[in-house]
């Protein structure tokens, strides 16, 4: 007479190679997620950037040397910025220092871009 089927030890060894196949997936779904997060959070912090130079662009306004700071919000998201001015020699080119930080951590900066402005006509 001839048993069909697996044996205990079999089904043991599958479960295992399954469970830690499993994990692994789990792991990398995971870190695919937490990275989705921080990816999405710093493109949104570029873009509120861009948006503030163009807006400095797009006034017409020669920005006086210093810094300045506010808040954004974009995608539901709050951010705060800052703009540090600086004058060259020759006075007719300003650099534009921004950086962009979230609302709820005002230490850690998620970007930062550098422009320059010329002097309007």
């Amino acid at each position: 007479m001839t048993q069909r089927g697996f044996t205990l030890l079999e089904i043991l060894v599958a479960l295992a190679v399954l469970a830690i196949a499993l994990s692994a997936a789990i792991k990398s779904a995971g870190t695919y997620l937490g990275n989705e997060g921080y990816l999405k959070e710093r493109t949104l912090a570029h873009w509120v950037a861009m948006n503030k130079v163009a807006e400095l662009r797009a006034s017409g306004q020669w920005p006086k040397s210093g810094e300045t700071k506010g808040d954004a919000s974009m995608g539901n998201m709050d951010f705060l910025w800052t703009i540090k001015v600086t004058a060259f020699e020759g006075g007719d080119v300003r650099r534009l220092d921004v950086r962009i930080t979230p609302e709820d951590a005002p230490d850690r900066p998620l970007t930062s871009l550098i422009a320059f402005v010329g002097k309007p006509l």
